[in-house]
């Protein structure tokens, strides 16, 4: 990796117009060579305040947490390093050198940002996203051998990398498909604390029960799906 490596940041966002402007102010000033905003089909003024804060726009106007992240991917330019991060303020960007650092020094190829190892504002983390994580992450560790804590979006990954896992999934089994692979292909991972904060709006996800229970057997189907791949 060159001394001055690439690291373009990637954040989907869908009606994140509240928050995406700290997300974005909060990003260490230069760290990365350029914001990724994907906007996935935003009713509000997201993509315009995001632009207006220096990122470029990917438009992806069908749903999905995958699909905004798969467009933004087919977007960058061949960077060093690419950082998934949420546009809902609840991570925090200012933390993004913990993530990258592992990779720099040639320690890592994904690094996890957790936020069961980091400090979380009460009820931030709800329940049934900590009970979700925990039980994703017991399951991974059974079957694949490989000890997680956390299925958080903030992330860092080599893009060499990155191309080599192969990415399919279209909505909430992004995170777990990158580490199950991950896990599979024997990478170098570590995980890093990092804070987490009450989220600004409400999560499209855990904030209803339908989406916390699409999201949790999503999560678990894929699990299951390359468990059983693996034993072919």
């Amino acid at each position: 990796m060159s001394s001055s490596p690439r690291i373009s940041v990637i954040i989907p966002v869908f009606n994140e117009q509240e928050a995406i402007q700290n997300v974005i102010a909060d990003i260490p000033a230069g760290l990365v060579t350029e914001v990724v905003v994907v906007d996935n089909g935003s009713t509000d003024q997201t993509a315009r305040l995001a632009a207006e804060m220096g990122a470029r726009i990917v438009r992806e106007d069908q749903r999905g947490y995958g699909r905004a992240c798969l467009a933004g991917i087919a977007a960058l330019n061949r960077p060093d390093i690419v950082v998934f991060l949420d546009g809902d303020y609840s991570d925090h960007p200012d933390e993004m050198t913990r993530l990258v650092d592992p990779i720099l020094q040639h320690r890592a190829d994904l690094v996890i940002g957790s936020r069961i190892l980091g400090c979380r504002e009460p009820g931030a983390l709800l329940p049934q996203a900590w009970f979700g994580n925990w039980l994703a992450t017991r399951l991974i560790r059974c079957l694949f051998r490989t000890r997680y804590t956390d299925l958080g979006p903030f992330r860092a990954v080599r893009y060499p990398v990155l191309k080599e896992l192969g990415m399919q999934d279209k909505t909430f089994g992004w995170t777990v498909e990158m580490q199950v692979k991950a896990a599979r292909q024997g990478l170098r991972i570590e995980e890093v604390p990092v804070s987490y904060r009450r989220r600004i709006g409400v999560s499209k996800i855990t904030g209803t029960v339908k989406g916390t229970l699409k999201a949790g057997w999503k999560i678990l189907f894929t699990i299951f799906k390359y468990k059983c791949l693996n034993t072919r």
